[in-house]
């Protein structure tokens, strides 16, 4: 039977007794605010630059941080997930999303990425927990649609927001997911797990330092590089050291677990960096005004989302190979239509096969990273997975710095 079978919803870390499964629509709830919460800025960078009195090219690094601390995020709130159970998942991310959402206020730069940071770390904490109690593709696809629709809202809202109040303001849309802690807690097995284990501290560290690195590449490549290839090494000494520990060797031995991740961070590295070059070379090659360029976006955005949802619904029919020819396809194609198309009203049907490929491969090639693992390294595999995925976030937004924004 094809990994991408339809099977009965049951949570990806759970034993087999389970309570019964929480509606996916308070899991989209709970995850898919921080899509909107990290492509607000899209459309408000100039403003946001200016209150700061700093470039836009620098404004970006509130996304960028924003992406890194997602990326080093994840993994940890999966190593606490495996540890301690959702009950201390959710409160620490609900916590940190709380305090990040008030500092992100502050009138100064530093200030104010550190609470985008914490918004990030809180929201990853609410997507692993949420992406955990999904259990197939088709829930998975409901999580990953809502990041697609999401994003695809978040600039818009974003302007609006900023333009009827404060760009503040849209950078505290990711706090909206807290709605859902009361229904996913009533629903879900708080209990922490039965066996605790080991708490790897410095394989942990190792692995943020590479994470760190590897987001630092396109705006720094020299020494990013030889950082990323020291640490690199160091960790792969480590997990031979200790094969069972924060990284286990076994996920990195088995290839449908890399592939997926590797595919999944390719992917989510084109969609980012469209998401941002599109509306900027929209606004060089025409004359439509930035809310026609929102609305456009908007719409071509949506577009992908749903057709990405209706991928998940029929990915068991089609089957695994089918699911990834598609995938592989319109992946190729929105980042070689957006360099050589003449045509600049081609570049909306890029957004379209972007954040597609992206919904879709992150709701396919989760399910089947996860299942390819060990069921007591689940929570592991996931975090992993969802680390290349947002290693993803992190280099489109500096890539599109670098070769359209002007950094």
């Amino acid at each position: 039977m094809s990994l991408l079978d339809r099977t009965r919803p049951r949570p990806l870390t759970a034993p087999p007794s389970e309570p019964r499964p929480i509606a996916a629509l308070w899991l989209a709830l709970l995850a898919t605010p921080l899509a909107a919460g990290a492509n607000s800025p899209v459309l408000i960078l100039d403003d946001i630059a200016g209150s700061f009195g700093v470039p836009t090219a620098t404004a970006t690094w509130l996304v960028t941080v924003f992406a890194w601390a997602i990326a080093v995020g994840t993994p940890l709130m999966a190593g606490l997930l495996r540890r301690r159970g959702l009950r201390a998942v959710l409160r620490l991310s609900a916590t940190l999303v709380v305090a990040g959402t008030v500092v992100v206020a502050a009138p100064w730069l530093p200030l104010a990425m550190t609470g985008r940071a914490a918004q990030a770390v809180g929201g990853a904490g609410l997507v692993t927990a949420a992406m955990s109690l999904a259990g197939t593709v088709r829930r998975m696809g409901v999580i990953t649609a809502g990041f697609g629709v999401l994003g695809a809202v978040g600039p818009l809202l974003g302007s609006v927001l900023a333009d009827a109040a404060s760009w503040r303001l849209s950078l505290a849309v990711g706090a909206v997911a807290l709605l859902a802690l009361p229904a996913v807690a009533r629903g879900a097995d708080l209990d922490p797990p039965r066996e605790g284990t080991p708490f790897d501290g410095r394989g942990a560290a190792l692995l943020v330092l590479l994470a760190t690195s590897l987001v630092l590449v396109p705006r720094f490549p020299l020494p990013a590089v030889t950082a990323a290839l020291a640490v690199g090494v160091l960790l792969a000494l480590h997990i031979r050291a200790r094969p069972s520990g924060f990284v286990p060797l076994s996920l990195l031995r088995t290839r449908t677990f890399l592939l997926s991740t590797l595919l999944a961070c390719a992917f989510a590295t084109s969609y980012f960096t469209l998401l941002f070059a599109v509306p900027q070379l929209l606004r060089d090659r025409t004359d439509w005004s930035a809310s026609a360029i929102g609305v456009g976006q908007l719409g071509a955005l949506l577009a992908g989302s749903v057709l990405s949802m209706a991928l998940a619904v029929v990915a068991h029919r089609l089957g695994r190979t089918r699911v990834l020819a598609v995938l592989l396809t319109a992946g190729a194609l929105a980042p070689l239509l957006a360099l050589l198309t003449p045509w600049p009203a081609l570049l909306l049907p890029v957004a379209t096969l972007a954040v597609f490929t992206t919904s879709a491969g992150q709701a396919t090639l989760a399910v089947l990273a996860v299942q390819s693992a060990p069921t007591p390294q689940r929570p592991t595999a996931l975090g992993l997975f969802n680390l290349g995925y947002q290693l993803g976030g992190a280099f489109g937004p500096a890539i599109a710095a670098l070769t359209v924004l002007g950094a």
